[in-house]
């Protein structure tokens, strides 16, 4: 044995190499080196474990969802601790509902699934003239996503699942419109008001201003005036979504690919079985689980007897309310779509045959294998453009998984420099001047809440080192150094002398606008002529008239027994306003729709309650524990 060993220790490194690369290139390197840590427990459902690694990639995948449908959505905002403990509560209630349809034995039917699946607006334009599905475009789709068609209708038969587990409630949820109409009906109620406006910006040339008011303002305002902790860095990229356009493959690669896995391209083989359920919990007393395992026997003789009679004991028999109306049968189905024992039973039947008694979460199964289906193999051609991108992708993890280690050392190891780092890998040092603690949203990896935390790090401030290499995302590495730090400091009179002036007479102006409202306001009240005020309009929550929130919140909350009413609203640096109440309208019958509308939306805020409550209660009863600490509010970088 050992001689073997030593005489073929080449071979084994190479073979142990091939194992170790593709964990770099799946995990990261950083993970790869805490893989220990990220198998810990971060919540419990039911009793059992989520762990790190399930944690990390329910955000990975809601991060990319987010992305993709919100484009120019800021990274930071995805890399904060609050959108990381978002993303556990997301995965800890689909877990919980998981639970929740496990125990109340909620099942799918073929014929529910089909429907979901007619009703996709992506799928049907799939659809050739005749109705039928296109079935190797559908296949193409899917494969973009990595997914074969198996793999979508079991996701989307599971979500179907689950998704029950809340139509018990949202479905049978009432809103008498009477109680809408109460609530909602200060939303409809109009006012005619009349309001005066002083304007500061009409009254911002009237303020003259002396150097000796500007030098005032400006000591007892020096805090507005602070230029924020700067530093002008160099940093490095390691992106393995830019080394694909390096990879360079020939048609050979893609052919030899092609003919190794033309089987697993074309989705696997399907089996189609039928069934008998006799459902009894998994917890059930070993009493209960015996008399059902016995009636379950008593079915499977009679199968044995006449196999020809399957189909109809199980529409009599069978406890599965999704497939024993049409005799216990399931349609055809591939690997990861039913519970393994279920599964595992009919992979090892042969057409025809009939299982011993199958035992899974759900009770006792008897199982007859009734066919089996090899799909077409998908043409080169057809998948050609795919297998390319996917071997491109693949190589393009390998380069980075080889050159990681290697940027990482080289960054550690000469610390007064990214050169080294730059011209082994060839990759570019970047620049960025006056980067702060908080910068931009087009700052790019610079705006990730670990670099910059690296970037302010007193090693990098004070002996201007490079920082660690940050994976900040499957497949990249940042690392930087400070070329030149400015420490916050307060701006010279002479920098922002514009700026003081500015503020300081829109200051004025306001105060001049309060005043003069003010008075104005005091004036009318007393009896004076209102005749040069404006014209009256009709506001209501819904019509704002173009007015400012400010206003309308002091015109509809002046109580009705108290119209006609004065008020006056102090609009900051706006300002100022005199608001006249000068009747009560009722709500405009030509907003009916409006108001059927909001009576919709009151509906849909009681629904979301009641989801709310079911959801604090499934908690309740699966005994969540949320393991690690929820992050203090507003800690999201701004």
């Amino acid at each position: 044995m050992f001689d073997f060993i030593r005489k073929h220790n080449k071979l084994l490194m190479v073979g142990l190499l091939l194992l170790i690369i593709p964990g770099f290139g799946l995990f990261g390197i950083e993970n790869v080196i805490n893989l220990g840590n990220r198998s810990e427990a971060v919540a419990q459902v039911d009793g059992r474990d989520i762990t790190r690694v399930e944690w990390d990639q329910a955000h990975e995948e809601r991060a990319r969802r987010l992305r993709e449908s919100v484009p120019n959505l800021d990274a930071r905002l995805l890399d904060s601790d609050e959108a990381r403990y978002a993303s556990l509560e997301s995965l800890v209630r689909d877990r919980v509902l998981i639970a929740a349809a496990g125990q109340y034995r909620l099942h799918v039917s073929d014929q529910r699934l089909a429907q979901e699946l007619m009703r996709d607006e992506v799928l049907a334009s799939l659809r050739r003239a005749d109705g039928s599905l296109d079935v190797e475009a559908y296949r193409q789709l899917l494969g973009r996503q990595g997914m074969t068609p198996e793999v979508f209708e079991a996701r989307l038969r599971s979500d179907l699942t689950v998704r029950q587990v809340g139509e018990g409630v949202t479905g049978t949820s009432f809103v008498p419109a009477g109680l809408a109409d109460v609530s909602m009906g200060a939303l409809f109620e109009r006012r005619q008001v009349s309001v005066q406006l002083f304007s500061a910006a009409d009254r911002i040339d009237q303020v003259q201003l002396t150097d000796a008011d500007i030098q005032t303002f400006y000591n007892d305002n020096s805090g507005l005036f602070q230029a924020p902790e700067q530093v002008d860095v160099e940093y490095l990229v390691l992106d393995a979504a830019a080394l694909v356009d390096s990879v360079k493959l020939s048609e050979a690669d893609i052919r030899a690919y092609y003919d190794q896995n033309a089987a697993s391209l074309a989705g696997g083989e399907q089996r189609r079985a039928r069934h008998i359920l006799l459902t009894v919990g998994a917890d059930a007393p070993a009493a209960e689980k015996d008399k059902v395992r016995k009636a379950a026997q008593g079915l499977l003789d009679q199968v044995r007897q006449d196999p020809s009679k399957f189909a109809e004991l199980a529409r009599v028999h069978s406890q599965d309310p999704g497939s024993a109306a049409q005799g216990g049968d399931l349609d055809f189905f591939s690997r990861g779509a039913m519970v393994k024992p279920f599964e595992d039973a009919v992979y090892a039947l042969k057409k025809g045959d009939v299982s011993d008694l199958v035992e899974s979460e759900f009770g006792f199964h008897i199982i007859q294998l009734t066919d089996i289906k090899v799909p077409p193999v998908p043409s080169f051609e057809s998948m050609r453009a795919s297998i390319e991108a996917d071997l491109k992708k693949q190589q393009a993890q390998k380069m980075f998984a080889e050159s990681a280690e290697t940027f990482s050392n080289l960054v550690y190891e000469q610390a007064d420099s990214l050169q080294a780092a730059a011209d082994r890998l060839k990759l570019k040092i970047q620049t960025a001047s006056a980067v702060t603690r908080k910068p931009g949203s087009d700052a790019g990896v610079l705006g990730n809440e670990k670099v910059l935390a690296a970037i302010f790090e007193s090693d990098a401030i004070e002996r201007k080192q490079n920082t660690k290499a940050i994976e900040i995302g499957a497949g990249r590495l940042v690392a930087a150094r400070v070329i030149q730090h400015r420490p916050a400091r307060t701006q010279a009179l002479a920098e922002v002398r514009a700026q003081v002036t500015e503020r300081l007479r829109s200051e004025r102006a306001a105060e001049r606008a309060r005043e003069e409202g003010r008075k104005q306001l005091e004036a009318w009240k007393a009896g004076a002529s209102a005749d040069t005020m404006p014209a009256p309009v009709v506001i209501s929550h819904t019509a704002t008239q173009g007015l400012p929130v400010e206003i309308l919140k002091a015109a509809l909350s002046t109580p009705a027994q108290k119209v006609p009413a004065w008020a006056g609203v102090d609009l900051g640096a706006r300002g100022y306003a005199v608001v006249r109440v000068d009747r009560l309208l009722p709500p405009d019958e030509r907003n009916a729709n409006v108001q059927l509308q909001v009576q919709q939306q009151y509906k849909q805020l009681l629904l979301n309650a009641e989801s709310q409550a079911l959801q604090e209660s499934l908690k309740e009863q699966f005994k969540v524990k949320m393991l690690v600490p929820k992050p203090k509010p507003n800690s999201l970088p701004l």
